[in-house]
């Protein structure tokens, strides 16, 4: 399988994100979120807490703005090492 550019794997995974977040509806705290994403997207607890921290303290915008930048220095995983 052909490996996807940036842009389709920021498309692909919204996509995906966007169906798993509907099942949790309005009620959905960031508990079930983390789960959710456990159990639907392979991430670890920690993995998933980081991802789930990181989308609602920054937000998109700065979100992107630091996806840039990792591409632009060729950094694919981070010292964090989730």
């Amino acid at each position: 399988m052909e490996s996807l550019s940036t842009t389709e794997h920021v498309e692909h995974l919204t996509a995906e994100y966007r169906l798993l977040t509907a099942e949790l509806g309005e009620a959905g705290d960031d508990a079930q979120l983390r789960a959710l994403l456990v159990r639907g997207a392979d991430w670890t607890e920690e993995g998933a807490a980081a991802v789930v921290h990181l989308a609602k303290q920054y937000g998109s915008f700065v979100l992107a703005n630091a996806l840039a930048l990792a591409e632009a220095l060729e950094i694919e995983d981070g010292e964090a090492g989730i």
